[in-house]
């Protein structure tokens, strides 16, 4: 008689999906306790009573199960906020679809929207993704999500919290101190592409500096004189997408960056820019097939037009989870080279990491709740309206790419 012996990856999926059954039942248990215990104490005729015990519920329950107070109050906020807004989301958590941490992320996701309709939608739409992306992915197309269901009211709080910008020190042991900005993303990103650029540019080989030392030291050099003094000038180049009716200025909207961790409102990109400094990159994609820039090439290599388009687009490396910005990635073929086409659709960015395990064809493209990545660019989150048009999609158009100078 045969054993079937399950696959190593089937093995390691069940175990997650068993791990994430696990989670739900700690988080229902918890929320099955305060229940309980809210029941009972709100019998108590006392008031004073009734203060005291509601306050030692999270406590005793920290008790119980090793967490702090602020742990368990975490907990049974985002248990409150998933069970009452995305109840199709609850019920994936309890089947072990999806484990704590991707609950966690939509329930920010949905704390930030303030309407019963967005989170309706979120709720009819984030599992696909949630399944078949890592939490850090998930993180980044929630935050996507949530700019373009209800783009009023994000405008609304970038606004407010751009009012808040600041710098500050503080100060540490053993000399040093943190020196901290609060600035708006498009910002921030333009300032560490342009110290990352330039700390990369070799000096020579009496230079031992680590890259982080040779990027904190350009920091002070400019912050302090003003200018470059040990690297060349150099420029930092953010890409970022704004949609075609955002970018003339019909509606309101954001402009998101390539790799989907920040967005800001399309107007400060729009009030910064310089005609003499800026340069812009039409680059239309297939609505179904997401391809970007249709054009074959008999070459191996991407001409440098459609490799800026394919590292823009990408944002980082395509393997799952992967962070490292597509700057720094090789341009790989899905469909190896020459059988596989040099264009748009055919090719993305793979860290040299990842790249290599591809080549080596160890890579394999599953999560741990067993689900197979689909291996195509970014999703995009599309915004509400009137019903779509081909054009319409096809006119989701501009690859911003704001140049900051010296």
């Amino acid at each position: 008689m045969e054993i079937d012996i399950a696959r190593p990856e089937d093995v390691l999926a069940r175990a997650a999906r068993v791990q994430a059954c696990s989670e739900a039942a700690s988080f229902e248990a918890m929320l099955a306790y305060r229940d309980a215990e809210l029941a009972r104490i709100d019998a108590d005729p006392s008031p004073m009573r009734r203060m005291v015990e509601r306050s030692m519920i999270a406590v005793t329950i920290g008790e119980a199960m090793g967490l702090s107070e602020a742990q368990v109050t975490s907990r049974l906020a985002v248990a409150d906020r998933v069970v009452e807004r995305a109840p199709a989301c609850w019920l994936a958590f309890r089947s072990g679809q999806i484990d704590a941490a991707r609950v966690r992320e939509i329930s920010t996701g949905l704390d930030r929207l303030e309407r019963e309709e967005s989170w309706a939608r979120l709720d009819a739409s984030v599992l696909r993704y949630a399944t078949t992306h890592t939490t850090a992915e998930l993180r980044a197309w929630i935050k996507r999500f949530v700019t373009r269901v209800e783009p009023d009211l994000a405008l609304e709080r970038a606004e407010k919290a751009r009012d808040e910008r600041y710098v500050q020190v503080t100060h540490l042991d053993d000399g040093m101190s943190w020196l901290s900005a609060y600035l708006p993303s498009h910002q921030a990103a333009a300032v560490m592409k342009r110290l990352d650029r330039a700390a990369r540019t070799p000096l020579g080989e009496d230079d031992r500096r680590t890259l982080p030392q040779r990027t904190a030291d350009l920091f002070v050099s400019w912050l302090t004189h003003g200018e470059t003094t040990d690297a060349p000038t150099v420029t930092g180049d953010v890409a970022v997408t704004i949609e075609a009716d955002v970018l003339t200025g019909l509606v309101d909207g954001h402009a998101e960056s390539s790799d989907g961790e920040w967005s800001v409102p399309a107007s400060w990109i729009l009030e910064e820019i310089d005609a003499d400094d800026t340069f812009w990159h039409r680059i239309i994609t297939d609505p179904i097939s997401g391809d970007t820039l249709a054009h074959d090439y008999a070459g191996r290599f991407a001409p440098e037009v459609l490799a800026k388009a394919i590292r823009f687009r990408d944002g980082v490396c395509r393997a799952p989870g992967c962070r490292v910005p597509a700057e720094r990635c090789d341009l790989d073929h899905r469909e190896p080279w020459p059988t596989g086409a040099t264009n748009g659709s055919n090719m993305w960015a793979l860290c040299r990491r990842h790249h290599s395990l591809k080549g080596h064809g160890v890579l394999q493209w599953i999560l741990p709740t067993g689900r197979t990545v689909e291996n195509s660019p970014r999703e995009h989150v599309p915004r509400p309206g009137p019903g779509s048009t081909l054009e319409h999609d096809l006119a989701r158009l501009a690859m911003a790419v704001l140049r900051k100078n010296s």
